[in-house]
C-alpha cells in the first residue's frame, strides 16, 4: 500500500510545483484555452521563480506525496476574515481518481478551520472537468466571472465551501 502525505512546501521545492504545475496545465487546458493563452499563463504563473513570488506574497504551498514522490499541490491564502482562498489545485493526470484531490480538499478545510475561516473560495474555468469534481465536494456557485487577465479573458466561475455545516 502506498504511502500518501500532504507536506508544506519551500522554496526549495517550487521546481516540484513549477513540473507539475506546467504538467497539468498542459494535460487540462488545451481543450479549453488556445496555447498562445497556455504558454502565457504558465510563463508568467508556474516557473520557479513565479512560485517563489507568490511564496513571498502570502500564498501557502503544500504538496502532496505518494511513496516520496511528489504527485500534486495546491496553494491557499488568507482571503478575507472568513474566507481561506485555494488558488491552486493540480494533480498529475495519471494520479487523478485516486482521492487525491479529496484529500487535499479535507487539509486545506482543516487548515482553514485550524486558522478560524467559516470558508473555502476558489476560482474554476468554466470548461474545466474539474467543476464537476467541487460541486460534488459540496461547493456552490457564487459566482460567474469574466476576469480580464493580461488581454485575456479569464471565464471562471467563483465557488465556496461552508464549513459551518
Amino acid at each position: 500500500m502506498s504511502a500518501v502525505i500532504i507536506k508544506s512546501a519551500g522554496k526549495d521545492e517550487a521546481a516540484f510545483i513549477s513540473k507539475i504545475g506546467q504538467q497539468s496545465y498542459n494535460e487540462t487546458y488545451p481543450a479549453i484555452l488556445t496555447q498562445e493563452q497556455i504558454d502565457f499563463m504558465l510563463n508568467k504563473n508556474y516557473t520557479v521563480d513565479a512560485i517563489q513570488a507568490l511564496m513571498d506574497s502570502g500564498q501557502d504551498f503544500y504538496l502532496l506525496y505518494e511513496d516520496a514522490v511528489p504527485k500534486g499541490f495546491v496553494a491557499v491564502q488568507n482571503k478575507e476574515q472568513s474566507i481561506l482562498r485555494i488558488e491552486k489545485l493540480y494533480l498529475l493526470a495519471e494520479d487523478k481518481g485516486k482521492g487525491y484531490g479529496t484529500m487535499f480538499l479535507n487539509f486545506v478545510a482543516d487548515l482553514a478551520k485550524s486558522r478560524d475561516l467559516k470558508l473555502l473560495e476558489l476560482n474554476v474555468n468554466r470548461g474545466n472537468p474539474a467543476y464537476h469534481f467541487y460541486l460534488k465536494q459540496s461547493f456552490v456557485v457564487t459566482e460567474v466571472v469574466d476576469i480580464p487577465y493580461y488581454g485575456y479573458i479569464l471565464d471562471d466561475y467563483v465557488m465556496q465551501k461552508d464549513l459551518t455545516l
